[in-house]
């Protein structure tokens, strides 16, 4: 089993790179995102290139992400532990904030490079652009390259979350399982925060996939379930 984030990168994509691993729904606005194994490891690609080469980020450095129930959690998160950031739960202790567009205006004010995130399909850039200082993730993760290989790589022993290991994190839980090996998860849970952290996790490290829906409409609830061929639903 692989102990490092970058080692669970590429042992996903020898093994099945175009089999679906991350699908958004958003039903206030009807997008749907689908993203492979290899899709969505381009993104984080581009991510980490984005954080080492332009906002000089590295190993040990601290990320906070505010962000909602979105495939870009996924992309970042990928990411960070790429890189071997700790992603923390508190602005206050970060060196890089990464934001959607209802906190782009408070945490611009904060004396550390912010990274905004528009949210808008494909992941492009803020209409109306951004406050000054901040760095629109739509305008400037297209110049990145498609892969990325860290300089100086995490280790199984670097945190990942506070208190929490590169091993740690790539460890299945243990009696709390959300889904079972290979299996496909349904969920409202936001993979940015600590509550929503496993929706994200447990698929990657169970062989599975995951579907996230954002302003979820109840009444379409099974019929998803069963159109995108779920196997468990969380919380």
């Amino acid at each position: 089993m692989a102990e490092t984030f970058p080692a669970l990168v590429s042992d996903l994509l020898r093994a099945d790179p175009g089999r679906p691993l991350v699908t958004f729904y958003d039903d206030e606005s009807g997008e749907r995102t689908e993203l492979s194994v290899a899709t969505w490891a381009n993104w984080v690609a581009k991510t980490s290139s984005l954080l080492v080469e332009e906002l000089d980020l590295g190993r040990g450095d601290r990320l906070h992400l505010d962000l909602p129930t979105h495939w870009l959690g996924a992309v970042f998160l990928g990411a960070a532990w790429t890189v071997g950031l700790v992603v923390v739960d508190t602005p206050e202790t970060a060196d890089l904030i990464v934001s959607g567009p209802s906190g782009l205006e408070e945490h611009a004010e904060r004396d550390i490079p912010v990274i905004g995130c528009a949210l808008l399909p494909l992941g492009v850039r803020f209409p109306d652009g951004v406050p000054e200082g901040v760095h629109d993730f739509g305008v400037e993760v297209w110049s990145q390259p498609d892969s990325f290989l860290p300089w100086d790589p995490p280790g199984p022993d670097d945190e990942a979350l506070p208190g929490r290991t590169q091993r740690d994190l790539l460890t299945p839980t243990a009696g709390e399982e959300i889904l079972a090996d290979g299996g496909r998860l349904l969920t409202t849970a936001n993979p940015a925060s600590p509550s929503g952290l496993a929706s994200f996790t447990e698929p990657l490290v169970r062989g599975g996939s995951v579907v996230w829906v954002r302003n979820a409409d109840p009444s379409r609830w099974q019929e998803r379930y069963a159109a995108e061929r779920a196997t468990s639903t969380w919380p």
